[in-house]
């Protein structure tokens, strides 16, 4: 059974899958079940993987890494960053090695939100 915004990876070829809706199947890749990713958690004081939402005048900031940014290199570095809001509407940025480990989400509202971000070592964080 899969829940909707689960996070699944493929132990084969690494590839990376958000469920869209709830169902009763599991999910499959390279002819193998794929993995439910784990959603870790932390201090965002004390480990740069646990997303920090900052409330800016037109929406936020969320930042990888509150007294220490997360690596940006290219073999370790943040992939993507979601925000979902209270009502289940998702926002996503991509991120690449080289960028600055943050992303800026306009119109949302920082109350209520679940925030995570996937690096591409440690897997799924969030806040």
């Amino acid at each position: 059974m899969t829940n909707k915004l689960e996070v699944y990876k493929c132990e084969v070829c690494g590839i990376v899958a958000e469920t869209l809706d709830e169902g009763a199947g599991e999910m499959i890749c390279c002819g193998q079940p794929m993995q439910l990713m784990a959603e870790r958690t932390g201090d965002p004081a004390e480990e740069k993987h646990v997303p920090f939402v900052e409330p800016l005048a037109d929406g936020i900031i969320v930042r990888l890494g509150q007294n220490a940014a997360h690596p940006m290199e290219p073999t370790h570095f943040i992939q993507w960053v979601e925000v979902i809001v209270p009502d289940g509407r998702t926002n996503r940025q991509f991120l690449t090695p080289g960028q600055e480990p943050h992303a800026r989400f306009t119109g949302v509202d920082p109350d209520g939100l679940i925030v995570r971000a996937m690096c591409n070592v440690h897997g799924l964080w969030r806040s």
